[in-house]
């Protein structure tokens, strides 16, 4: 199925294709839980269509649930760029996703599920890409990412000036792990900091990551041990979802750099 309508294109006034409509079929497959086969899930996933969407939305939302699991399948087969850091490596893999997508959802579907992730992936490219060029001079590279910048949306670019100001606290929490520092301390120091809603959002973080760091190490310890692709297959699909498992080899070279 190609693709109708492209990123950055209006999106039709149609309900049931709202921004939320993403958050809704991944909130179901989280629901749904650990499930020995793709066909099961749907099963699952079936049963659970009426609490996310409405009675006349459920059969259309039944049909788009049922491909966005064929699709979260053939995303986990994309073999994630052992480079990240490397621009072609990157598009290659943004290029596959790409198909993949184009291949299960209409044009509609496609703009209401992917298109504001797709308009950062090409600007995170078009960076890397910038930063690699040893033509350029620091203060080309600096207005040639710019100007890439202003293709980005408005929503794009506040959430972009929000990472950047988040460095500094990610600098913090690294300083943290170093350390040794404990959860409560942490919380003290940063709830005078940035206030009490900030510290309890960071601390969440902490305990994903801290679930992420945990995966990963069983992971690494099987692959240490010699286990086979297959059985690696089956624990990457066990312990990740597809789009971390594209982040699997980036964390492991980084573990190893560390």
């Amino acid at each position: 199925m190609r693709l109708a309508a492209r990123a950055g294109t209006p999106a039709p006034a149609d309900p049931f294709l709202a921004a939320d409509l993403r958050h809704k079929l991944e909130a179901m497959l989280l629901e749904a839980g650990d499930v020995p086969s793709p066909a099961a899930l749907k099963q699952r996933v079936a049963g659970l269509v009426a609490r996310y969407f409405s009675a006349s939305e459920a059969t259309r939302a039944l049909a788009l649930a049922e491909r966005y699991v064929d699709y979260r399948v053939a995303l986990g087969e994309i073999k994630p760029p052992a480079d990240p850091s490397d621009p072609r490596a990157l598009r290659a893999a943004v290029e596959a996703r790409q198909r993949i997508r184009e291949q299960h959802f209409a044009g509609e579907e496609y703009q209401a599920l992917f298109a504001q992730e797709e308009e950062l992936d090409r600007f995170t490219v078009a960076r890397l890409e910038i930063e690699r060029n040893a033509g350029l001079t620091p203060a080309q590279k600096q207005a040639a990412v710019k100007d890439a910048e202003r293709e980005l949306s408005d929503a794009q670019r506040t959430a972009r000036s929000d990472a950047v100001a988040h460095v500094a606290v990610a600098a913090q929490t690294a300083a943290f792990e170093a350390q040794g520092v404990s959860e409560q301390a942490r919380y003290a120091q940063r709830r005078a900091q940035y206030g009490d809603a900030a510290a309890q959002q960071l601390a969440q973080l902490d305990r994903e990551d801290r679930d992420w760091q945990q995966r990963l190490s069983q992971y690494a310890a099987a692959r240490d041990a010699k286990a086979g692709e297959s059985q690696l297959q089956q624990l990457r699909r066990q312990l990740f979802s597809p789009e971390e498992q594209m982040r699997i080899e980036a964390a492991l070279l980084a573990r190893r750099a560390q």
